[in-house]
């Protein structure tokens, strides 16, 4: 690949994680207006993951061993079951925006587990900061009344956001510390598909089976699904991949700084949800939140 086209292949990847991830949460909130939340996230991610196992396979790469599928269905639990699982029926409860900015939490929590991890190190001041004020946005958000005009964020809601900001956190620090030894297209898929079938697992548990009935698949709600699966799964997870191979992981992680407000301005643009004084209030001590914690004092040169 020559300069030209790896620049733009650069290009679109990050315009990729940038608009394509931010958009997915307006995705959801059309798809879980009347498709039960675990069964609709579930069945995205085994599509995808057995989509994105083909691919491998038929690429070239060898099949997994079995013993590799159990840390695969740990990081599928964290990552799918728990995150996507807890933003996806949050979403059933609150606008998509809101659920963007709660979601954008996750770095603060993964700051802490990185601190913990191997014995505790207390963290940069800086990155204390930054956790401070990304919580003290969070009880912005959830905080009981009109406040700066706006209603607080349902509280069921935000619990499971919280947990799922959580679990994708752990998740994120467990799979650089250990990460699957295959292919990276490979491991994607395993993940998809473990995480797909704990989804489907829970909403059968939770009782969605019944709730399924021919008058939900509208086709709304049948585009949102697609597009959830070729461009929020294959597209942005591919996108992603090939960044943390070709740039560093700290310019990868600028898309936390930009997905809530792509969420939050489509939410509002497609979806009529609203931009209260608090929700600007909060976005912006949250994301200056994340900013304190993902940009890095440069470092010294040497004399």
């Amino acid at each position: 690949m020559n300069d030209r086209a790896s620049r733009a292949a650069v290009f679109w990847s990050f315009a990729a994680i940038y608009v394509v991830w931010g958009s997915t949460y307006l995705g959801i909130r059309v798809m879980v207006t009347t498709f039960p939340p675990l069964l609709a996230a579930g069945s995205r991610f085994i599509v995808a993951g057995g989509l994105m196992y083909g691919w491998a396979r038929w690429r070239g790469v060898p099949p997994p061993p079995r013993a590799l599928w159990r840390p695969a269905a740990l990081l599928g639990a964290l990552f799918f079951l728990f995150g996507n699982g807890g933003v996806s029926w949050a979403e059933t409860r609150m606008p998509s925006g809101l659920t963007a900015l709660l979601a954008a939490t996750s770095p603060l929590f993964t700051a802490v587990f990185e601190s913990a991890r191997g014995g505790w190190r207390r963290p940069p001041l800086r990155v204390l900061a930054g956790i401070i004020a990304g919580l003290g946005g969070v009880a912005l958000l959830v905080a009981p009344g009109e406040f700066i005009g706006g209603a607080h964020a349902d509280l069921a809601g935000a619990a499971a956001i919280t947990l799922a900001a959580l679990s994708w956190a752990a998740g994120s620090v467990t799979s650089h510390a250990r990460p699957l030894q295959t292919s990276p297209v490979m491991a994607t898929g395993m993940k998809m598909l473990s995480g797909g079938v704990l989804l489907m697992l829970a909403g059968l548990l939770a009782g969605e089976a019944a709730r399924v009935t021919p008058e939900l698949f509208t086709p709304r709600v049948f585009l949102a699904w697609c597009y959830l699966v070729v461009f929020g799964s294959l597209i942005g997870f591919s996108a992603f991949t090939y960044l943390l191979r070709v740039t560093s992981p700290q310019k990868v992680s600028t898309s936390a700084f930009v997905n809530p407000l792509v969420a939050v301005a489509l939410g509002w643009l497609l979806l009529n949800e609203p931009v209260t004084p608090r929700t600007l209030l909060a976005a912006a001590v949250i994301i200056g939140a994340v900013v304190l914690i993902r940009v890095r004092s440069p470092e010294p040169q040497e004399p």
